[in-house]
C-alpha cells in the first residue's frame, strides 16, 4: 500500500519543490476563491442571526452550514495556499495535520448539515401537520450537536489513524489509501445516497400536492414558498455532491486503477470539491428571495437602521 501511494504521490518531495511565477498565478485565483467564500458566508450568518423572519428550524441548519462554509474559507484554504508554497517548511507536518482535521471536520459536517435539512423538508413536505411537533429548535440544537461531534470525531479518527508515521514527503491530501477509502463510504457515499433517496420522497409527495393545492388559495401560497424553499435546498444539495463526487470517485477508484494517479488530479478534485462551501451564498441570493433582500440591506449598509431590523416581505418569483 505504502508503494501504491508513492506512485500516487509521484515528485511529491522536497527536491522538486522550486515556486515558478505559475504557482502565484494559482495562489492568487485560490486567494480569491477564499476571500469570496469567508465574504459570502458571513452574509448568510450575519443574515440569519439578524433577521427574525429568518429565524426558522430550517435557517438554524442553514447556519450551521454557513458556519462550516466559512470555517473553510478562514482555515482550510489559507493553510491550504500556504502549504502549496512552503512544501518544505520546517513545521510543514503540524500545519498538514491540522489542515487535515478541519478539511475532514467540515466536510463531514456540510454533509451531515445536509442531511439534516433533508430530515426538515421531509417532514415540511410529507407530513406537515406534524412538522411544528416533531421539529423545533431544541431539536434542531440537538441535530446540530450531533453534526458538529459526530465530524469532529471523524476528523481526529482520519487525520491521526491515516497519517503515515515518518514521512518526511510533502503535506497530500491522504496519508493512507485504506483509511480515505472507508472516510469517503461512511462520510460521502452513505450520507450521499441518504439525502438523494429523502429528496426523491420529498419531490413525489411535492407533485402530489400540487395537483391539491388550488382550493385555498393562501394554503397554495405557503404550499407554493414551502416547495420553493425545498427546490433551493435540494439545488444546495446537488450542488454540493456535484463539487465533490471527483474527489471521492478518484480516492474510492484508486484500487482499481493499480493506485496510479497525478496528484494535480487529486488536488484539482480537492479545490473543486472546497470550491462549494463560495458557491452556496448565491444560491440562496439567486433563489430565496429572503436572503436576497436580506443580502441587500446588509451590504447596502441600511442594517445599521434601527428600522432595518426587518425584512419586508419580498415577492416570490
Amino acid at each position: 500500500m505504502d508503494s501504491a501511494l508513492s506512485a500516487i504521490s509521484t515528485n511529491n518531495t522536497c527536491a522538486d519543490s522550486l515556486i515558478t511565477f505559475s504557482h502565484y498565478i494559482v495562489c492568487v485565483v485560490l486567494g480569491i476563491i477564499a476571500t469570496v467564500t469567508m465574504c459570502g458566508n458571513l452574509l448568510v450568518i450575519t443574515a440569519i442571526i439578524y433577521f427574525q423572519q429568518l429565524h426558522t428550524p430550517t435557517n438554524y441548519l442553514v447556519l450551521s452550514l454557513g458556519v462550516s462554509d466559512l470555517l473553510v474559507g478562514v482555515v482550510v484554504l489559507p493553510f491550504s495556499i500556504f502549504l502549496f508554497l512552503n512544501p518544505c517548511w520546517h513545521l510543514q507536518g503540524i500545519l498538514c495535520k491540522i489542515r487535515g482535521v478541519f478539511d475532514i471536520l467540515l466536510c463531514s459536517s456540510s454533509i451531515f448539515n445536509l442531511c439534516f435539512i433533508s430530515i426538515d423538508r421531509y417532514y415540511v413536505v410529507c407530513q406537515p401537520l406534524s412538522y411544528r411537533s416533531r421539529i423545533n429548535v431544541h431539536v434542531i440544537i440537538v441535530m446540530i450537536l450531533v453534526t458538529w461531534t459526530l465530524s469532529s470525531f471523524s476528523g481526529v479518527i482520519i487525520t491521526v489513524w491515516g497519517r503515515k508515521r515518518g514521512n518526511s514527503e510533502r503535506c497530500v491530501f491522504f496519508q493512507n489509501v485504506s483509511t480515505a477509502v472507508v472516510g469517503a463510504v461512511f462520510s460521502f457515499y452513505i450520507p450521499a445516497v441518504i439525502l438523494i433517496g429523502i429528496y426523491a420522497k420529498i419531490f413525489l409527495v411535492a407533485h402530489r400536492q400540487a395537483r391539491r393545492i388550488q382550493a385555498a388559495k393562501s394554503r397554495a401560497t405557503n404550499s407554493k414558498m414551502e416547495r420553493k424553499a425545498t427546490r433551493t435546498l435540494a439545488i444546495v444539495m446537488g450542488v454540493f455532491l456535484l463539487c465533490w463526487a471527483p474527489f471521492f470517485s478518484c480516492i474510492t477508484s484508486l484500487p482499481f486503477n493499480n493506485y496510479v494517479i497525478p496528484l494535480t488530479v487529486v488536488e484539482t478534485f480537492k479545490w473543486f470539491g472546497w470550491s462549494n462551501s463560495m458557491l452556496n451564498p448565491f444560491i440562496y441570493a439567486f433563489f430565496y428571495s429572503w436572503f436576497r433582500s436580506a443580502f441587500k440591506i446588509i451590504l447596502s449598509g441600511k442594517i445599521f437602521h434601527k428600522n432595518f431590523t426587518t425584512i419586508r416581505h419580498p415577492p416570490e418569483k
